[in-house]
């Protein structure tokens, strides 16, 4: 069974930086674009970040400049590092991951709270 273990929220000041790290595990499979999406309070939820196999990366207008995707293809884990963090950051932040064979995942969610 495929498990996205999120991990790296929390709360940070205005300003301030954090990285997510989201691992895959349980899947024999290739992994194809690997992302962040978030979901504020009372909206929808949004893409913040993707990156492709080959390193290609997409960013919402909104974190360009501030937030950083990577990926370690071999441990099968994508990282977001967040800097100059805002209040209207805050969300819960997903884990999202396209499987060959699975289709996309999502993983629980992890917290991020940008406030003094």
């Amino acid at each position: 069974q495929v498990q996205l273990v999120e991990s790296g929220g929390g709360l940070v000041q205005p300003g301030g930086s954090l990285r997510l790290s989201c691992a895959v595990s349980g899947s024999m499979y290739r992994i194809y674009t690997m992302g962040w999406y978030r979901q504020a309070l009372g909206k929808q939820r949004e893409l913040v970040a993707a990156i492709t196999s080959g390193g290609r990366t997409n960013y919402a207008d909104s974190v360009k400049g501030r937030f950083t995707i990577s990926r370690h293809n071999a441990k099968n884990t994508v990282y977001l590092q967040m800097n100059s963090l805002k209040p209207e950051d805050a969300a819960v932040y997903y884990c999202n991951v396209e499987i060959q064979r699975l289709g996309v995942q999502w993983g629980q969610g992890t917290q991020v709270t940008v406030s003094s």
